[in-house]
């Protein structure tokens, strides 16, 4: 895994839990003709990222519609995962999509750089292949927590919708993370082998739990 980022409200008010809890905050970032801005949280080996829709025109229109942001934003509290999962190759070599998906060129990326998002309804999480992605790039932007965690080791999903698309079944089977049914969408994260054994829970504001 890259990183992962949760649709939130706008401005991410729910990003001070995290600070609160003892995580270092990393620069705010917007997407020009996306729509979208986000607060972030940097590790050595992967990223949290609240989301949020700042320019409603931009994240309707043509350029960015068939990313559906819009709709998994708008409806993160009723029919819409409001997760996405973001993948990278795991060898040093750029490769294929590891499940069907369709070649998104955003306008804050270089020319050069395609992302690829996977075939899958806003029932499931957003799931994206970044080829140019590397763990040294995230080991270069981490910067240590007050609270000491480092790495993220275990990812689990629920979904109140079964996961259908060959995407979900390829990162699930791939052990990027497990999925289960439940009522409401969950992430469950942990953090450097869960050595702790601590537990802690920002619901409701956040649909997110850590395993410390």
């Amino acid at each position: 895994m890259d990183h992962l980022f949760i649709c939130t409200d706008q401005g991410a008010p729910a990003a001070e839990q995290l600070v609160q809890f003892g995580l270092r905050e990393g620069p705010p970032n917007q997407h020009p003709r996306q729509g979208t801005a986000n607060r972030r949280f940097a590790f050595a080996n992967a990223m949290i990222e609240l989301l949020w829709v700042s320019d409603p025109t931009e994240a309707q229109s043509e350029s960015a519609r068939r990313t559906l942001l819009w709709e998994r934003w708008s409806g993160r509290n009723s029919a819409a995962s409001p997760f996405g999962i973001c993948v990278r190759p795991a060898g040093p070599q750029n490769a294929e999509p590891p499940f069907p998906a369709w070649e998104y060129r955003p306008a804050y990326l270089p020319d050069s750089l395609v992302m690829h998002i996977g075939e899958a309804g806003v029932e499931e999480p957003m799931w994206v292949y970044l080829s140019f992605m590397r763990r040294a790039d995230r080991e270069q932007w981490f910067v240590e927590h007050p609270i000491g965690i480092r790495e993220i080791t275990r990812l689990a999903l629920t979904s109140p919708a079964p996961l259908r698309s060959v995407a979900s079944r390829t990162l699930v089977n791939y052990g990027i993370l497990s999925a289960r049914n439940g009522a409401a969408p969950l992430l469950e994260i942990e953090f450097d082998g869960g050595r702790s054994k601590d537990v802690a829970d920002f619901t409701p504001q956040l649909p997110l739990i850590f395993h410390l």
